[in-house]
């Protein structure tokens, strides 16, 4: 298995030894206390591939599953990202959307985080592994954890339906825009379904299209009003999806920046992006923080983080 992305910071490791790595991994565990550092080393800089190929190794020398030994030694943050890097993408994110759902409340920018950005094939295997998973249908669980366009919106998405050609439709891409003009601006109240029916549907390069001619028409972007239009969930998916479509770096970027600016950190979100983008762009999502925020990456997880936690995430991060 190759590397899933060629923009990633954690590429494979030369001269990889899946035997020597899981007897490292048991040596920095045993005994009292543990070897954090030695755990970071190995983990932080192997690819998903080779991460599953230690697993196998270490339940073939130790007998034990790693991520059940892991489980038991680590806490907090940083057992989160060690985790959360033992598992193949599908299967992080359908933990994390399951997670998002247990339990009361919902953790609605997980379900957007995921289903606005991931691809129709990624979104298959998603919900493929949260059935054998949880054994439940993904949709069954959204569907009862939502409500309203917002839940539309989100099942639209599930169902991989968007078309993944280059081609645009000249003449369909202007009136997209004139109905969602329409739909929306021009109008008192909003028809959130024709949002939908072009947002969660259309290829991307006609989108950027749509984007265009909409500006024309309204003389706004359509940033500004879906702000305008819209609140709430159904604000921030129907944005998620028009950034995704745009930049999707800078889409992680922002949502990387929001995480950690001001008081406090959202660490769930700085997890999952540092986790699942590790491999795919994590390269052009730092170009991107830069370019947005002139700081780097490197130093705002530096600034806003501590101890094993940050040092795993530094890794991730790759160098300023």
């Amino acid at each position: 298995m190759a590397a899933i992305g060629n923009r990633g910071t954690v590429t494979e490791a030369a001269n990889f030894n899946p035997d020597a790595d899981a007897q490292k991994l048991r040596e920095a565990m045993k005994g009292a206390g543990t070897n954090e550092a030695a755990l970071i080393e190995i983990l932080a800089h192997r690819t998903i591939a080779q991460r599953q190929r230690i697993k196998m190794a270490y339940k073939q020398t130790v007998g034990k599953d790693l991520a059940d030994d892991l489980s038991s030694e680590l806490s907090g943050n940083f057992r989160s990202v060690v985790l959360g890097l033992l598992m193949l993408a599908p299967v992080y994110d359908a933990y994390e959307l399951r997670n998002a759902m247990k339990g009361a409340g919902t953790e609605e920018a997980c379900l957007i985080d995921i289903l606005a950005s991931r691809s129709n094939e990624e979104i298959k295997l998603i919900d493929d592994v949260y059935k054998k998973e949880y054994e439940k249908k993904l949709e069954d669980d959204i569907i009862g954890d939502t409500s309203g366009m917002f839940q539309r919106v989100l099942v639209s998405l599930l169902t991989a339906g968007r078309d993944e050609g280059t081609t645009v439709d000249e003449a369909q891409a202007i009136q997209d825009a004139k109905e969602i003009y329409e739909a929306g601006e021009a109008r008192w109240g909003t028809d959130e379904v024709k949002f939908l029916t072009v947002l969660c549907v259309r290829n991307r390069n006609h989108l950027l299209r749509v984007f265009q001619e909409y500006q024309k028409i309204s003389g706004r972007d359509i940033e500004e009003s879906i702000k305008r239009e819209m609140s709430g969930c159904l604000e921030d998916v129907f944005l998620a999806i028009v950034k995704c479509i745009r930049n999707k770096p800078a889409f992680f970027a922002e949502r990387l920046y929001k995480s950690m600016k001001g008081l406090g950190t959202t660490d769930t979100v700085l997890i999952r992006i540092m986790v699942a983008r590790a491999e795919i762009d994590m390269l052009d999502i730092k170009a991107q923080f830069l370019k947005m925020y002139g700081k780097t990456l490197h130093s705002f997880i530096k600034g806003d983080t501590s101890g094993d936690y940050r040092k795993i995430l530094l890794q991730l991060c790759g160098g300023e």
